[in-house]
């Protein structure tokens, strides 16, 4: 029960498959209280079954394109504890869907961009800022997600590639502005998993198959390890660790040419 006492907003459940899930099932394990949220009508049926597996708190609404929402969100969350919070969790990445279909050039639109780059990335700021004063009193951290599109070119990924570079960056200066109040800042950075956004991309399950032979542990990763890494990060254990992105990636950051597709080829 490393967690026993503590309390964290977890934000992005969609489904079972979603990695909010895994990382919320993982801190309910070890004893944390949670308050989760949902952006629509449309999520909230599935956020309240999560709710419902691992005893949350609270279920409150939190649209991260509008900041009155999220301040009536955080202002329900200070309501309900107010002697402060110990974590958030940002589960959330969006772009249109014709955006991450074909040719970079060609499909990246200024709107396009625009809408990837505030629900991705300027969210985790916003959220930030709502929830500084609450982690200031606990010496709390905030998590987000990231992914390897960041630096790295992958195929119909796209405008998502520079909102994730663009999270990155925040997760850096993020961790400067609130080092001074105690609060710690990181991110994960997931391998391919199935869930609801991954859907989004064209070919994903190409994607899946070459990923496992590239990677050194010859296998994809689950929603279940970035769970458990995200516990890591958010958890006593990693007080000394901010502005880092943690890979849980089965290793596929680290190769340049993978041999068993070279093999493959032979």
């Amino acid at each position: 029960m490393l967690l026993q006492g503590q309390r964290f907003v977890v934000t992005g459940i969609a489904s079972k498959l979603s990695i909010a899930w895994a990382i919320a099932e993982a801190l309910h394990r070890e004893g944390a209280s949670l308050i989760l949220t949902y952006p629509s009508d449309k999520i909230k049926k599935r956020v309240d079954m999560a709710a419902e597996q691992f005893d949350a708190d609270l279920v409150l609404e939190c649209d991260v394109a509008s900041d009155e929402s999220i301040e009536t969100c955080f202002a329900a969350v200070r309501e309900h504890w107010g002697d402060g919070i110990d974590g958030v969790v940002h589960a959330i990445g969006f772009a249109p869907m014709d955006q991450l279909n074909g040719d970079f050039t060609e499909v990246t639109t200024r709107e396009g961009s625009q809408i990837a780059h505030d629900i991705s990335a300027y969210s985790f700021v916003a959220l930030a800022k709502a929830s500084r004063d609450l982690l200031a009193m606990r010496h709390g951290s905030l998590l987000t997600l990231t992914y390897e599109g960041s630096i790295s070119v992958l195929p119909n990924y796209n405008v998502m590639g520079m909102a994730k570079a663009s999270l990155e960056a925040s997760v850096r200066y993020l961790a400067t502005s609130l080092g001074a109040d105690g609060i710690r800042v990181n991110a994960v950075s997931a391998g391919p998993i199935r869930t609801l956004a991954a859907s989004g991309i064209k070919s994903f399950r190409k994607m899946l198959d070459i990923n496992e032979k590239i990677t050194p542990l010859q296998r994809n990763i689950t929603q279940a390890e970035v769970g458990n890494a995200a516990l890591f990060l958010l958890s006593p254990w990693a007080s000394g660790i901010t502005g880092e992105i943690l890979f849980v990636d089965a290793g596929f950051n680290t190769v340049a040419i993978s041999e068993q597709l070279m093999l493959d080829d032979e």
